[in-house]
């Protein structure tokens, strides 16, 4: 509930658009000689959209997530999907439920080719306050969660700054939020950039 509103607001765990993505793509581009189902397995804090089917002779998942050709498995239904817009970038879906995610403020969305179903995983955001409350973050370690949710990164220097601590203090503590899985670390131990 929002105060001073009678409705309430909804708001999606998961970006609407890059869900409807994974499902229009898992339906264009499934192997339909294969006897399985597309499959959405929703739970608590991720969502699977499992598609019947391989990757085309020669693909890997690196060049699914680049901009690429389409082979639909099914080329009426992929022109009958583009028509109606739940189609719209031919060959760069994938590249837009990555970047959908990424404004979003929830991981990448990861992929998984079993050899006999591409399967898509959408994560929850390890930033949500009640994921945060579990974790038992110190005032410091929630000061710089906010303001890794804006920067969408913070360094060793920010750290210090933001929170008046040492080096020492800020390279431990920082350490901590990387075991816990908030961020990852990239360059230089102690000087190195911290990413969610």
């Amino acid at each position: 509930m929002v105060p001073g509103q009678v409705q309430r607001e909804e708001k999606f765990e998961y970006p609407p658009d890059a869900i409807r993505e994974a499902i229009t793509n898992a339906v264009v581009h499934r192997d339909y000689e294969s006897p399985s189902k597309v499959q959405v397995r929703v739970f608590d804090d991720y969502i699977e959209i499992w598609n019947p089917g391989k990757l085309p002779r020669g693909w890997t998942i690196e060049k699914l997530k680049q901009k690429h050709e389409s082979i639909p498995g099914n080329p009426l239904l992929f022109k009958q999907l583009f028509w109606v817009k739940y189609v719209e970038d031919v060959g760069g879906g994938i590249t837009d439920m990555i970047n959908d995610c990424k404004e979003w403020g929830i991981p990448e969305p990861e992929f998984e080719d079993t050899g006999t179903s591409i399967i898509i995983t959408f994560k929850k955001s390890v930033l949500t306050e009640e994921a945060l409350e579990k974790l038992g973050l110190s005032e410091r370690q929630k000061n710089a969660v906010e303001y890794i949710k804006e920067k969408k990164r913070i360094t060793n220097k920010e750290y210090q700054d933001i929170n008046s601590v040492s080096r020492q203090t800020a390279s431990r503590e920082l350490s901590d939020l990387t075991q816990k899985g908030i961020l990852r670390q990239v360059g230089v131990t102690g000087k190195g950039t911290f990413m969610y």
